[in-house]
């Protein structure tokens, strides 16, 4: 049933684990057998929220969706390659929480926080606090989109714009359809796979109802994080008319097996994802651990293609600092 109103995915945004002990004892994981997690930990903080640690398999330390929010110490190693800005997005800000990259559309960051922190998140060394969102951020952004006729689409991302109260996005979507040349709105999501609570009727309202086309992306990485509550968040966004499409990250030891991307791309299409994009790693430093080679990703990508039908085939693309669009491999 959906919600009307924000008080359960609030909820389960304050209850979120940010405690390894915790999250051990939840999943019933001896500490005392942990790998050398925890110093990663003061880095940047484990945060996971209840929903997506119910899908989490007790006692198994290799279960994929844990690896994806477990601090390793491995996070800590340097790595040749790797850096605390990938893919120069510093050198992209066109205003204060603005990033433009690619022709025809901009970046606009809604909120600096997630729900969940993932361990292969390529802006968790993105300087947040210099790009902050708020009402002097919203007008030099707008102002920069508006002297730009040639932006069509503006996406919303952070963090996870959806973090952001419904008031706010609903107002910042109101002036972005005021701009005659924008078409889209395009929304960079994890909230309806971690807190699918968070699909409210006043979220649904404001994504909807403006002239603006609305896109939803999520980002799920593997089949297990699609459960009945999962289901039901992405069929409230469906009936309303939203484009849902789905973006994964190929990850060594979570979905970097042929059957393992199958079963994803089945499990989207039969919730009505279109399975998108599968990015190669993002090369961030702290996150060498889960890079996959783009020799083996190409092999996978080829078994794809000869064991599903093309439209359930997600493009492997990879990011490069300065292109003009991401890179098809």
């Amino acid at each position: 049933m959906i919600s009307r109103t924000g008080s359960r995915w609030q909820h389960e945004l304050r209850d979120a684990i940010c405690s390894a002990q915790t999250l051990f004892e939840l999943l019933e994981l001896d500490g005392a057998l942990a790998p050398k997690a925890l110093k990663a930990d003061k880095d940047f903080p484990l945060r996971v929220p209840r929903p997506f640690v119910d899908r989490i398999k007790k006692g198994d330390w290799k279960d994929p969706l844990l690896l994806q929010v477990l601090p390793l110490a491995e996070e800590l190693d340097y790595t040749p390659g790797f850096s605390t800005d990938p893919l120069a997005e510093r050198q992209a800000i066109a205003a204060p929480g603005l990033i433009h990259k690619y022709h025809g559309r901009v970046l606009l960051i809604a909120t600096a926080s997630c729900a969940i922190h993932c361990r292969y998140c390529f802006r968790r060394h993105f300087p947040y606090q210099e790009n902050k969102p708020g009402t002097a951020q919203w007008k030099q952004a707008l102002d920069y989109i508006r002297q730009d006729k040639s932006i069509k689409e503006v996406i919303l991302s952070g963090g996870d714009p959806l973090l952001a109260p419904d008031r706010y996005l609903a107002e910042l979507v109101d002036q972005l359809a005021d701009i005659a040349h924008l078409e889209r709105l395009r929304i960079h999501t994890r909230l309806p796979i971690v807190i699918p609570q968070r699909i409210t009727t006043e979220c649904l309202d404001w994504l909807t109802t403006s002239r603006l086309q609305p896109i939803v992306v999520l980002h799920c990485n593997h089949a297990n994080e699609i459960d009945r509550a999962v289901a039901e968040s992405i069929e409230q966004l469906l009936k309303r008319g939203v484009t849902v499409l789905n973006q994964s990250v190929l990850l060594r030891q979570i979905n970097d097996r042929v059957d393992t991307l199958i079963e994803l791309s089945e499990a989207l299409f039969s919730v009505g994802v279109l399975p998108y994009y599968l990015h190669l790693l993002d090369r961030v430093a702290g996150a060498a651990h889960f890079d996959v080679a783009e020799v083996e990703a190409l092999a996978l990508i080829d078994q794809l293609r000869s064991k599903l039908p093309g439209y359930m085939v997600p493009k492997l693309v990879k990011e490069q600092a300065g292109k003009s669009s991401k890179t098809p491999i």
